[in-house]
């Protein structure tokens, strides 16, 4: 017997009534050519065995082929048009069924049925998008006529159903990452012009506290911005990972500290954006407050900035950490400070408690937070 492949070229079914339509509709779900997958597999594999037939496809018609993105025993992975009886499906409203192709007047040039053996038996069921359009069929064959009942052609419709539930599910998961991608972009450009606003202001206000509150909002902006270019970048994701994320925080606040140095190390940790934004404003914070308090005059210092994962309990534990003047300094200002009023707003945020440490070679500041937070 001759392979499918070397069939000989056959008058193919009548186009659709809105082929083109159809075929774009088709394209845009981006699953021709894709490799095999188990949740497919698993359909064909179930289907063929619920109407006891030997082959069963998942077929979808583009416009000179017949693809199929899961078979069982047919060992195809495409076929031409014109040998295709999901061609003829297509054009019904839901669901084909035939009995003995060799009764069939469609088929009576089809290679794939008057070959002997060939394929005496199909039922398909179709594969319709949300406004009706066919991209192809479920399908079961079989080398001998036979009928469905009415539990198994039920069965065959409701997989097919299954299975545009997958391609719709997908193709919508595609389109909210590229919306998400392009908001993340257009967020984070927002986000830069009116940090440069806020900069400006900043320098042209004339009273220390007014700069100061101008800095932390800077602050703030700063980090919302670096979420939204880590998502843009990542789009495929919706979680921050924290440590590469601070390790940016961090080399922004070194460039403008006047003689320090920030180092961010830790284990990788992904948050919900909103928690890496209040995570990297309090540490944005304490990074502020080590060089401004425990490196006076012009003296150099390095901070540190450590994440310890504990994926045992769920909770992870930032670190700041300076080789500041320690208890001979005021490495970190009392509570009626701004700068610890910021800290506490944003450890309230985060439900956490604020531990510190001071010693006589400088402050140690730890933060412990669960990975996962209800409602942020």
């Amino acid at each position: 017997m001759r392979s499918f492949s070397d069939k000989p070229i056959v008058p193919r079914a009548d186009r659709h009534p809105d082929q083109e339509r159809r075929i774009r509709a088709l394209r845009s779900f981006e699953i021709l050519d894709t490799e095999r997958e188990p949740e497919f597999d698993d359909i064909v594999n179930f289907a063929a065995r619920l109407c006891g037939t030997a082959i069963s496809v998942v077929n979808l018609l583009d416009a000179e082929r017949q693809w199929f993105k899961a078979e069982t025993a047919l060992g195809l992975r495409e076929t031409p048009i014109e040998t295709s009886i999901c061609a003829h499906a297509i054009l019904e409203q839901e669901y084909l069924e035939i009995p003995d192709t060799r009764q069939d007047p469609r088929m009576s040039d089809n290679p794939l049925c008057t070959d002997d053996p060939g394929l005496r038996f199909y039922a398909g069921a179709l594969l319709k998008t949300q406004d009706g359009l066919p991209l192809g069929t479920l399908c079961v064959l079989d080398r001998q006529p036979r009928r469905l009942t009415d539990l198994q052609r039920e069965g065959l419709q409701v997989l097919a159903r299954q299975v545009m539930a997958q391609l719709e599910l997908r193709k919508a998961l595609r389109q909210s990452r590229i919306l998400r991608q392009e908001v993340d972009h257009r967020v984070k450009n927002s986000l830069q012009m009116l940090s440069s606003f806020v900069r400006i202001s900043g320098r042209r206000a004339v009273s220390a506290e007014s700069r100061d509150l101008l800095a932390v909002v800077q602050s703030r902006i700063d980090a919302m911005t670096h979420v939204h270019e880590q998502l843009y970048r990542r789009s495929d994701e919706t979680e921050v990972e924290l440590a590469s994320y601070l390790a940016k925080i961090g080399h922004s606040l070194a460039r403008n500290a006047p003689a320090g140095v920030v180092e961010v190390t830790g284990d990788p940790i992904e948050v919900p954006p909103a928690t890496a934004v209040a995570l990297a404003t309090l540490t944005s914070e304490l990074v502020s407050n080590a060089f401004k308090h425990g490196f006076r005059d012009g003296r150099p210092g390095r901070v540190r900035v450590t994440l310890q994962d504990d994926p045992a309990s769920g909770q992870a534990r930032l670190v700041c950490a300076d080789d500041g003047m320690g208890m001979a300094g005021t490495a970190l200002p009392d509570s009626t400070g701004l700068g610890m009023q910021v800290a506490e707003v944003l450890a309230t945020e985060l439900s956490v408690r604020i531990d510190v440490q001071p010693d006589l070679e400088g402050f140690r500041v730890s933060v412990l937070f669960p990975t996962v937070l209800a409602g942020v």
